[in-house]
């Protein structure tokens, strides 16, 4: 599966996947649904915007990729994920169809997330793209509202190698009279969604040219917000259970996508306030700014592309600490390069390769390290570079885990 061993796993296309739903009986179009796409910023606003709905007494399904530890994790109702029985159950009812079809791993796990949510007759559906938005596989669903997150450079050898060729397969889930939430503008890009909606005469929104939302306060349970629109402010101290002000622009689309939900009478101010402030209680948000530890300060984060890391980044120099210790690994197919000259030379390094197959070997990334004036050691296990820097951080020092899904998944 393209999880875990990349490229080679990829299948740009939707045949398989109408051909499983066809067999399936459509159980895509008895759902109402939210589609929601983008480089960075897509997995957290499909969590807050399910928690918004959850809130307002709704059976709501989410369904998120990759997963951390547990597939289960991509396909959950209220918080509570798909059972193993149900998971088994599917595979097992439908293994003749599989052999026939031959479906990916991924076209396999939408199939089931579909049927599960329709056999639960869920209220709604929140859904997150897989890989780009045109050809990815939740795009047979004829969604109520699309949300389409921040647009940067990330699986250029399937998507294009510049930000409108990019943008361009985002703008794909967008669908003939769905309304669009565009979370950023983005100059070099803005036409190439204009012109999609008006091309499918699709109502399009852009969330930061109507709200905006000021840092009050940031810790790592809750960051506060003012936010405003035409210079009046229309939500005072609007807490969010996520660290971070890099999370601004996705609560700005999740602002505007909730005017939409509050236009249908689904959801009321105060049931979008709490939503927010119980995000990571209600829709199980993991690996986004989580915290480990304390004593000294242990986070993770899963940003991995240049746009996320430089955040991430940002975001680190935010806080308190004297020393800082990164536990860090990356995948094969990610440039090294590119990442490595975002992340502070001040730091002690601890290297280590991600437990799957195409995870870049300790040494080689120890290397690119150095030559971009890191240093640090390498390890055999991302457990053991974790275990070496809890043991040389001090109390009052900070330690960071990233570079890669799939090293956060070893520690959450």
């Amino acid at each position: 599966m393209f999880q875990r061993v990349g490229p080679t796993a990829f299948k740009k296309d939707l045949t398989n996947i109408r051909a499983l739903c066809e067999a399936l009986g459509q159980p895509q179009e008895r759902l109402r649904t939210i589609h929601i796409a983008g480089t960075n910023g897509k997995g957290s606003t499909a969590h807050m915007l399910a928690s918004v709905l959850q809130t307002a007494g709704l059976k709501v399904g989410l369904y998120t990729s990759p997963h951390y530890r547990d597939f289960r994790e991509r396909i959950n109702i209220n918080g509570a994920l798909m059972s193993e029985e149900a998971v088994v159950g599917f595979v097992e009812e439908h293994e003749a169809l599989f052999s026939d079809i031959k479906p990916s791993f991924f076209e396999i796990t939408v199939a089931m997330a579909f049927d599960y949510f329709a056999r639960e007759r869920v209220d709604w559906a929140v859904v997150e793209v897989g890989m780009g938005g045109r050809l990815d596989s939740t795009n047979i669903l004829m969604p109520e509202l699309c949300v389409i997150t921040n647009i940067s450079y990330d699986h250029m050898q399937f998507l294009g190698e510049t930000l409108p060729e990019i943008a361009g397969e985002k703008a794909g889930i967008i669908k003939p009279k769905v309304p669009v939430v565009i979370s950023e503008t983005q100059e070099e890009i803005q036409d190439v969604f204009l012109h999609k909606a008006n091309q499918l005469e699709a109502p399009i929104i852009f969330a930061d040219q109507q709200y905006e939302a000021r840092l009050v306060q940031t810790g790592l349970e809750l960051t506060t917000y003012d936010v405003y629109r035409e210079g009046k402010c229309v939500f005072e101290q609007l807490e969010l259970n996520a660290y971070g002000d890099y999370q601004r622009k996705n609560l700005q689309a999740v602002l505007q996508a909730s005017e939409w939900l509050q236009s249908k009478q689904l959801i009321s101010e105060q049931q979008l306030r709490t939503g927010l402030r119980e995000l990571r209680k209600r829709t199980r948000f993991l690996g986004r700014w989580q915290v480990l530890g304390r004593n000294p300060l242990t986070l993770c984060d899963s940003a991995h592309n240049e746009a996320g890391i430089k955040l991430a980044m940002e975001e680190l120099e935010r806080l308190d600490y004297q020393q800082m210790h990164i536990v860090y690994g990356m995948v094969n197919d990610k440039d090294p390069d590119k990442i490595l000259k975002l992340l502070p030379a001040s730091a002690r390094y601890y290297f280590a390769k991600p437990d799957i197959p195409r995870g870049l070997e300790a040494e080689a990334l120890q290397q690119a390290a150095k030559k971009a004036g890191l240093n640090g050691t390498k390890f055999i296990s991302v457990a053991d570079a974790l275990q070496a820097a809890q043991s040389e951080a001090k109390p009052e020092d900070l330690i960071y885990v990233g570079g890669s899904i799939f090293v956060i998944a070893e520690v959450v």
